[in-house]
């Protein structure tokens, strides 16, 4: 079996095309009255728009942003004064290798911060895809789970992402997905394991593909005994024993199921032939190494 799977893997490789990648855009907050942010390291404020230095944020320190008229201002207790910046959109960036927080987590990447008239703030983290993959894996699958698991996950979240964001699903909020099981959970760099890390690095850029066209892999905790299909014109998307032996539907049902998978993985599956088994039709591809944001 294992030499099998070397051989498929291998197999694999000389059958990936090249597609361009972009950066991820997730949605962690909309319509906030305030947000509290903060950096472990010292950060820098934007103007989004013309990409002007406003502000300098101090390492570990809360910040209050809240929105007032068409501009985004910094709530100061200490001054008692607010701080206008003068814009309706902001991006904080470390100045140096560093994390940015909000929602108690910690996130790599950017905050753009926008001040939607008359809905609150919205806010986005702006990030390499592989960086957003770091915190999707661990999020949607328990990090002890098998390795080859874990890759057949890191592979069909990074579709998932990728088709989601082509597809628009959340473009007239600009944001790309949310952080939720609406579309993926991501529980950015605080939800991060080493196991998870090294399964999205060992797939790096790698995706499903069908008429050149990057798959919606859908995915769910475990289906009963069968997988289903929300339409039975996609060819990529079969209704097949799902491997999650005696467990009760949990989700959808629809594509791999990820108890079904971790069942698959412990006899010796990789993760190509369990992404084969759970969906039809469809060539493996890689991504550009262009992640720039």
């Amino acid at each position: 079996m294992r030499i099998r799977n070397i051989i498929l893997a291998i197999f694999m490789i000389f059958f990936f095309c090249t597609t361009k990648a972009e950066a991820i855009r997730v949605g962690l907050q909309t319509n906030a009255k305030e947000l509290r942010i903060a950096s472990s390291v010292p950060a820098q404020i934007y103007d989004a728009v013309t990409s002007k230095p406003l502000c300098e944020i101090q390492a570990m320190k809360v910040y209050q942003l809240k929105p007032k008229n068409n501009e985004i201002i910094i709530a100061s207790s200490l001054l008692k004064k607010d701080i206008g910046l003068g814009t309706n959109q902001i991006i904080v960036r470390p100045k140096t290798a560093g994390f940015l927080c909000q929602k108690r987590s910690w996130y790599r990447g950017d905050f753009l911060i926008v001040n939607l008239a008359n809905s609150g703030l919205t806010l986005i983290n702006k990030l390499p895809l592989e960086d957003y993959l770091k915190g999707v894996v661990p999020a949607e699958m328990p990090s002890r789970w098998n390795t080859e698991a874990l890759r057949a996950q890191a592979i069909a979240a990074r579709s998932y992402a990728v088709a989601t964001r082509n597809a628009g699903k959340h473009t007239s909020k600009g944001f790309d997905l949310v952080d939720t099981t609406a579309d993926q959970a991501y529980g950015g760099a605080s939800a991060e394991k080493f196991s998870t890390n090294k399964a999205v690095e060992d797939t790096k850029g790698i995706v499903l593909v069908q008429d050149q066209k990057v798959l919606p892999t859908y995915y769910h905790a475990s289906s009963g005994g069968q997988t289903k299909v929300w339409n039975s014109g996609s060819s990529f998307l079969q209704s097949v024993p799902s491997f999650d032996y005696g467990l009760k539907k949990n989700g959808h049902g629809v594509g791999m199921s990820q108890n079904g998978a971790n069942n698959m993985a412990a006899q010796g599956y990789n993760a190509y032939q369990i992404l084969n088994y759970f969906y039809k039709d469809f060539k493996f591809a890689k991504l550009s190494d262009n992640w720039d944001i």
